[in-house]
């Protein structure tokens, strides 16, 4: 999954600024102007959430494919299920790479920088996957790729963050890399069956996608340079600014947060990467069948998260998301224990389904538990410790799955969604600021 997620860090990001010594007719006419734009929203601006709604949706697309290549690339490089796992380990790498050099683009080129730089990283990623050269070259493609991922990801994150409709457009983009990663596996498993294209032949198609992603985004972005960027009110960065990053480690929350995003992103990764290839080689399922456990997966998943928080909001955000992963464990005991490919398909959608509000609901309590000056920083923290469990433990599976078999696979997922449960009831029994706050006093 992307970092940080769009709808789980926009309540976070607020562009406000009040200390500007502006007199407040001038500033309430600034205010104006700037959401002039906004309401209703611009054609202008439309077309730039478009164009930030197909870079998510070529990122799904990018992210939710490797898991049904495991198969045909283990078996095109003659790669051990430990060798072809160092795939997962390039994403993290990506990230911290493209992590720093995110705010020098904005500064020296703007927004159209990333909007150049971003797309144009994926496509050469995908050609150079496609020719499929040696498999270390590949590793660093897979690279190459995490590292437009971040850049895009981040910096369309906090744009969106930035917007008079933030919640909406955020909502937007996230459910945009949803579909893009359930139609991602879908289609690679049909090119791969149904048009018996050999494995690399999927990323000419996803190099043709970055090509689109990458006229497009230019095209949106074309105006917004170095200087309107500077002068911009909405933009947020994600850097932690003057906040103390010993302050942030003060505070328990912190901690709990990391570990829960850490079982969690883990377990999630590890589901897309690897589900795939359980299902064809453990329930004899073919191709384009196994690929469907995934695309239903990140369907479910997508669904969860437009239609579950009404539900999160009328019980209670600790209780909804200790009752989403009490009925995760109950769907993946199942998939453990029944063998049937169309049943496992059914229950990796029903998973999804309830897990889509996870991330979310623990971004939300951490929010709780922190001072507002301190969430930025806090949520690029945990979100970061997330892609470590998010390449850690697929990484690992492919190491156990090595020496144990594929079956392995169904009892760690399982295992890891007991651990993450435990980790958010202690996390949950944490009392929010205010509550402590008055408890104190």
């Amino acid at each position: 999954m992307p970092f940080p997620h769009a709808n789980e860090t926009t309540r976070l990001l607020d562009a406000s600024d009040d200390d500007s010594g502006t007199p407040q007719l001038a500033q309430d006419q600034n205010e104006t102007d700037d959401r002039a734009e906004d309401r209703p929203m611009s054609t202008s601006l439309n077309f730039r959430i478009a164009a930030t709604m197909l870079s998510f949706m070529v990122t799904g697309l990018f992210n939710a494919s490797i898991g049904v290549m495991l198969a045909p690339m283990s078996h095109h490089y003659s790669l051990t299920d430990l060798h072809v796992s160092f795939i997962f380990l390039c994403g993290p790498i990506g990230y911290v790479l493209a992590s720093p050099s995110n705010a020098s683009i904005h500064s020296l080129l703007g927004q159209r920088g990333i909007a150049l730089i971003g797309p144009l990283l994926h496509t050469l990623a995908a050609l150079g996957i496609a020719v499929h050269p040696p498999f270390p070259i590949v590793l660093v493609a897979f690279v190459v790729n995490a590292m437009g991922i971040g850049l895009v990801d981040g910096s369309w994150c906090a744009w969106a963050g930035g917007l008079e409709k933030a919640n909406v457009v955020s909502g937007l983009l996230h459910g945009s890399y949803s579909t893009g990663a359930a139609f991602g596996p879908f289609f690679a498993g049909l090119s791969l069956g149904e048009a018996a294209m050999p494995w690399w032949g999927w990323y000419y198609v996803l190099a043709g996608a970055s090509v689109l992603e990458l006229a497009i985004l230019v095209t949106a972005f074309r105006f917004e340079n170095a200087s309107k960027f500077q002068s911009s009110k909405s933009h947020i960065t994600l850097e932690p600014g003057s906040t103390s990053w010993r302050e942030i480690f003060q505070h328990p929350g912190t901690w709990f947060s990391a570990m829960y995003f850490l079982t969690y992103v883990g377990i999630e990764t590890a589901i897309s990467g690897w589900v795939v290839s359980f299902v064809g080689r453990s329930r004899h399922a073919s191709t384009y069948l196994a690929s469907l456990s995934s695309s239903g997966y990140w369907a479910g998943m997508a669904v969860g998260r437009l239609t579950l928080g009404y539900v999160t909001e009328r019980i209670g955000v600790r209780r909804a998301a200790a009752m989403y992963l009490h009925c995760a464990i109950g769907l993946l005991l199942l998939f453990a224990l029944i063998s049937s490919p169309i049943v496992s398909i059914v229950v990796m959608a029903s998973a999804g389904f309830v897990m889509g509000p996870l991330f979310p609901s623990g971004v939300v309590v951490l929010s709780e538990l922190l001072p507002r000056e301190l969430h930025v920083s806090a949520v690029s923290f945990v979100a970061s410790v997330g892609q470590i469990g998010g390449a850690a433990l697929p990484f690992g599976i492919g190491a156990v799955v090595q020496g144990l078999g594929i079956g392995v696979f169904r009892w760690v997922i399982l295992i890891f969604s007991c651990i993450a449960l435990c980790v958010w009831i202690l996390f949950a029994q944490l009392k929010p600021r205010d509550v402590a706050r008055q408890m104190m006093d």
